[in-house]
């Protein structure tokens, strides 16, 4: 059994019917743990948490200048989307600027993962495609760089193409990581993905907002796709997503990005700081419910008032199907 604290707790009635256990931490600009809670040392898969990581070689390269792309087309560089039209439309329009169509998609195709979004793209008479994939803005923006650095599109999935090569020493640099072959796996959008500390996952987000033990160019880098996810927080998520609320709770001021199993990596720019959490089984409901409790921590210890709108966001309510009000979700051990 894990001994990282409980964070999240639901309950039923008056009781608590189930626990979340998990860690987080939140790092400054020099390195020291501002927040700490379970085994931060312990490594993790990010999955897509870290998208902005992979994202910075778009910039690096100058493909996104090249390419004249859009605050709301870098937002979908590091989005895992809903797959609404908007999405769709917008992945295809990165991928027309450098002569390719979906078929160039190497992530796969799966129905949208939000209900609403799906049944309605069902009612159309429509099937997904690799469009819809929530990975799609993400690649689209492998395949811009890999286009306007002249190398093969096919098979930029791989872990020893430029694109992934590139890609993996950003996460290296920014987590301080040597990242090994035994600690990697594979995306469920086919793309490497990399365990390492969580607690340097935290840190390379607080090297990118405070500027700090990192060079400037990639600092900036980074920065432009983070503001452009505060800018464009729909292209990022969609509809009712956890990521937007978080981001709409204070406008400018936070980035939040969800990745799979119980993963959320983000930062606070005005106070240079990078935070990063995992629930041990995976859920998301609990690292929805901790990443808002997360955040009303760190404004609450700077005196800043809206850390009530985020303890708003870490506490929801639990009602049946004949929408009869049965319990709630609730963070603990902040």
């Amino acid at each position: 059994m894990s001994n990282n604290p409980v964070l999240a707790e639901v309950t039923r009635g008056t009781r608590v019917e189930s626990r979340h256990r998990g860690a987080v931490a939140v790092v400054d600009g020099d390195g020291r743990d501002v927040l700490a809670l379970g085994d931060v040392e312990a490594s993790v898969f990010p999955r897509s948490a870290v998208k902005v990581f992979q994202g910075i070689p778009l910039i690096e390269t100058g493909a996104a200048d090249a390419l004249g792309l859009t605050t709301a087309e870098l937002s979908l560089a590091v989005a895992s989307h809903s797959g609404e039209p908007g999405h769709v439309e917008l992945a295809a329009s990165m991928l027309r600027r450098v002569g390719l169509d979906g078929g160039a998609l190497e992530c796969g195709c799966h129905w949208p993962f939000d209900q609403p979004v799906a049944l309605e793209l069902a009612r159309s008479g429509a099937v997904p495609t690799a469009l819809h994939n929530n990975c799609s803005g993400k690649h689209a923006g492998f395949l811009c760089t890999a286009v306007h650095c002249d190398e093969a599109t096919p098979g930029y999935v791989g872990a020893e193409h430029p694109v992934q090569a590139r890609a993996r020493a950003v996460i290296e640099d920014l987590t301080g990581t040597r990242l090994a072959p035994d600690a990697g796996g594979i995306d469920g959008c086919s793309i490497p993905t990399y365990a390492a500390p969580l607690r340097s996952f935290a840190a390379g987000f607080a090297k990118l907002v405070s500027g700090q033990r990192v060079a400037a160019s990639r600092a900036a880098a980074g920065r432009r796709l983070i503001e452009a996810g505060m800018a464009e927080p729909w292209y990022m998520a969609g509809t009712g997503r956890a990521c937007v609320a978080l981001m709409e709770a204070a406008p400018g001021r936070v980035f939040a990005k969800t990745g799979a199993e119980g993963v959320f990596c983000g930062a606070v720019p005005e106070l240079g700081l990078g935070f990063a959490l995992k629930i041990d089984d995976g859920t998301t409901r609990a690292a929805e419910c901790a990443v808002a409790a997360t955040l009303a921590a760190i404004f609450r210890r700077e005196g800043d008032p809206v850390a009530e709108a985020y303890d708003r966001l870490a506490a929801s309510e639990i009602f049946n199907w004949e929408k009869t009000k049965v319990g709630s979700i609730r963070p603990a051990g902040f």
